[in-house]
């Protein structure tokens, strides 16, 4: 163990860890909110601003390195100005050589539950046994009045432009309202890289009024079909016949909110059975209109478009 003093939260200037981003990993929520209430930086390890700092906070959970970014921590502990002056916080222990030159070089050592308390106790008698307190990120509460947006759909195919469109028209309506966002992502799509930045984008456009409830199962999708005004989703070119999540709002009686192109459906119609982004001037709001649309969306889904008609012309 180092001689040096262990260094509280006062004198703690950053917090490193492996995976940063809050939406796919536990261990980088934790220390996202860690760096907040410390008041540091939270950055990767390996980040090279890190090797400035002079007394970070590693949180890390072995488990999820690489075999070959564990290898390189281990070399960046052998290097790294701060070897012997950081404080660590373990999430988990699975007694690599890594995580036993972290434990051995730390000036203080945090962990996450007693389990690892006693598993640590005999190698380093001045561990101190913690615990991670609530991470919620977006503590928010639904507006359940005024009119509701839902949108669902892979990321990479979100048009955040067409969104702004859509803040607009709600804007213009003098209503309050709301937008529910959730979204899957493509195989081989990469999460960190796409997800964030569409959901940075429509955070910026629609600021407090959206909230994300995360990837959802078809009930829960169903419901929230049932239950908004509107449904949007938006296309590269334009909305097409398979295009599978407007048909299945559709089929729901939503109010779809799309872009249309030459390639688009025949049987879609604009303020009749969907509304075309870029012809509508102002958002129906009154019951009689949008259960009119609702209506004839329904029909559509279930006769031109549905499983029936396609059954019937693959048979011939």
């Amino acid at each position: 163990m180092s001689d040096q003093t262990a260094v509280g939260p006062g004198r703690a200037d950053g917090v490193l860890g492996y995976h940063l981003n809050p939406l796919t990993c536990g261990v980088a929520k934790f220390n996202l909110l860690l760096a907040r209430h410390l008041q540091v930086p939270m950055l990767s390890v390996f980040d090279r601003r890190a090797v400035s700092m002079a007394h970070p906070v590693l949180s890390l959970k072995q488990s999820e390195f690489t075999d070959a970014d564990s290898v390189a921590l281990a070399a960046l502990l052998e290097t790294v100005s701060w070897r012997g002056a950081f404080s660590l916080f373990l999430h988990a222990w699975t007694d690599t050589p890594v995580e036993r030159s972290l434990l051995s070089r730390a000036t203080a050592v945090y962990c996450g539950n007693a389990e690892l308390v006693a598993q640590l106790r005999a190698q380093r008698p001045d561990v101190q046994d913690s615990w991670c307190p609530s991470t919620l990120l977006e503590p928010q509460r639904f507006r359940p009045d005024g009119l509701s947006v839902f949108a669902f759909g892979m990321a990479h195919k979100v048009r955040s432009e067409l969104h702004q469109t859509v803040h607009t028209l709600l804007e213009r309506t003098g209503q309050p309202y709301s937008v529910y966002l959730s979204t899957a992502l493509h195989e081989g799509t990469a999460f960190d890289e796409r997800f964030t930045v569409v959901f940075d984008e429509l955070q910026d456009i629609y600021g407090e009024h959206i909230y994300f409830p995360g990837y959802m199962s078809d009930t829960a999708v169903y419901n929230y079909l049932i239950d908004t005004t509107f449904f949007a989703a938006f296309f590269d070119k334009g909305v097409r016949a398979n295009n599978t999540t407007v048909n299945a709002a559709m089929a729901c009686g939503s109010v779809v909110l799309t872009n249309f192109d030459a390639y688009s459906p025949g049987a879609f119609e604009h303020m009749h059975n969907v509304i075309d982004i870029h012809r509508c001037k102002t958002l129906p709001t009154e019951p009689d209109p949008l259960q009119s649309i609702a209506d004839n969306a329904r029909a559509t889904a279930s006769g031109a478009l549905g499983w029936d008609a396609l059954v019937s012309r693959i048979r011939g």
